[in-house]
């Protein structure tokens, strides 16, 4: 048994390792560094036990999948299709991913429905508290915009790139053309 271990743990960790290159070369709007797929959560909510992300590599291949899909072709459609697929719209960064889609497609309701079910997940989510408040200033929210901001400092600080992104975008003038 003790053998069997000292392989599979070796194995996991190139795995993730080997991982690695392909979340960071994706870019989010603005050249932000988009959230990483999903942490391993064992955490229970409201008495159901959710099961890990990380330890289901079908789960982590379809996400990398959409996440390039987005971030890499802009195909929105074909990512919303895609993460819909893993059946996980519950775990805040597929919610999320779902939701930036959405809004890049300019789809404003189907938006914000999966921006809150991203915060419903986890309401510290630094990258939905962004792109909600990128949404908020699309559809003229500047204060609920200057919200989101004010979030983004309390979890991440002001030095954070989601935080850096959004304040820029809330600088620039009412009805200004915004690129992110």
């Amino acid at each position: 048994m003790r053998k069997l271990s000292m392989l599979v743990v070796p194995g996991l960790v190139a795995m993730t390792l080997a991982a690695a290159p392909v979340l960071s070369s994706a870019y989010a709007a603005a050249g932000d560094d988009p959230s990483s797929p999903p942490k391993s959560d064992t955490s229970t909510k409201k008495g159901k036990k959710k099961s890990s992300s990380v330890s289901d590599p079908k789960f982590l291949a379809a996400y990398r999948t959409a996440y390039a899909a987005i971030y890499d072709k802009h195909d929105y459609r074909g990512a919303i299709d895609q993460l819909k697929s893993l059946k996980r719209n519950d775990v805040a960064d597929v919610a999320n991913l779902i939701g930036y889609s959405y809004r890049k497609l300019g789809d404003y309701q189907s938006s914000k429905v999966y921006y809150e079910l991203a915060l419903q997940d986890d309401p510290n989510h630094v990258r939905t508290w962004q792109y909600y408040g990128l949404w908020q200033l699309e559809q003229g929210n500047r204060e609920q915009a200057q919200y989101h901001l004010d979030k983004i400092a309390s979890l991440a600080g002001t030095g954070s790139s989601e935080y850096r992104s959004l304040a820029e975008a809330l600088d620039k003038p009412t009805g200004a053309t915004l690129v992110y």
